[in-house]
């Protein structure tokens, strides 16, 4: 099984343009069912029977794993051994009937108007670093980009005559996102005064954001940084990077923006991800006008 799974493995990297995070999870995923099989003194593929998928799905409840983490399990497994059936290292394939438990459906957090000012305000921007948070937190509002397109970003993708990003999804699908006044000022104050600073003499790095080694910032970099900045605020929310991006949707639709725009802005692949911030601004609507009309 490890070999297969190794060829796999590889085969993801090379073939498929997927996020190291993505990539990760695959093989954290994959290995620990592998280790569960073989506990179970299972070594060949073979051997591998439906039951076997049901009673590692109960394993994984039974340390408490919550839905969304469960349904990821099963997404790794199953594309698996849909690629073992395929290259005909398995005749017939297991996980065909394992099911993924069903989610509750969160509401996503919203960060009201105000408190989104407030943290993006938060930043001093009188050091590089300062500049550069400022920065990315306006543009990561401004554009309700993801995360990972955000560090991702290179100077080049940058237009700031247009005031626009070009960025790309872990999928490899390419959009151009439109930033505003605010944004593009803090880009501008950052690549005049603080990129440079942060630079040092590393002048071939393609990197827009850059951390204090003069390499690019991380994901896990950023998280930290919007964590900050939450708690210097004043915010008692748990706040991650996206929350902003979750206030964009929400903000840009509660002030008429137009369902199908803001799909295409946030790079949304199904509707139903966009619609269910609709279904928010109505609830928050309605909680306005029945404490605000006199006959409500």
């Amino acid at each position: 099984m490890k070999a297969h799974l190794n060829t796999y493995l590889e085969q993801m990297k090379d073939d498929r343009r997927l996020s190291a995070n993505t990539l990760s999870s695959y093989e954290r995923d994959l290995r620990a069912f592998a280790a569960y099989a073989e506990e179970l003194g299972i070594h060949e593929l073979a051997e591998l029977q439906k039951h076997h998928f049901a009673r590692y799905i109960l394993h994984l409840k039974g340390q408490g794993r919550k839905a969304a983490t469960i349904t990821r399990h099963v997404g790794s497994l199953k594309a698996f051994f849909h690629y073992l059936t395929k290259e005909g290292v398995i005749i017939q394939n297991p996980s065909i009937y394992l099911e993924a438990p069903k989610q509750d459906k969160k509401t996503p957090n919203v960060l009201s108007v105000t408190t989104t000012s407030a943290l993006l305000d938060t930043p001093q921007t009188t050091s590089p670093a300062g500049k550069r948070d400022k920065a990315m937190l306006e543009l990561l509002y401004a554009t309700g980009i993801r995360v990972s397109e955000l560090v991702a970003l290179n100077v080049e993708h940058l237009h700031m005559q247009l005031q626009a990003a070009r960025c790309m999804d872990a999928g490899g699908k390419e959009r151009i996102v439109p930033f505003g006044r605010m944004a593009a000022d803090a880009l501008n104050s950052y690549l005049e005064d603080g990129r440079r600073a942060l630079a040092r003499n590393n002048v071939s790095e393609p990197a827009l954001f850059l951390n204090h080694l003069g390499t690019r910032m991380t994901r896990q970099g950023f998280w930290k940084t919007i964590k900050k900045y939450a708690k210097e605020a004043g915010i008692t929310d748990d706040i991650t990077p996206h929350t902003l991006r979750h206030s964009v949707a929400a903000h840009l639709l509660d002030n008429g923006a137009d369902v199908r725009s803001v799909q295409e802005l946030l790079g949304h692949a199904d509707l139903s991800t966009t619609l269910k911030y609709v279904q928010q601004s109505k609830t928050r609507m309605k909680d306005v006008y029945t404490s605000a009309h006199p006959r409500a």
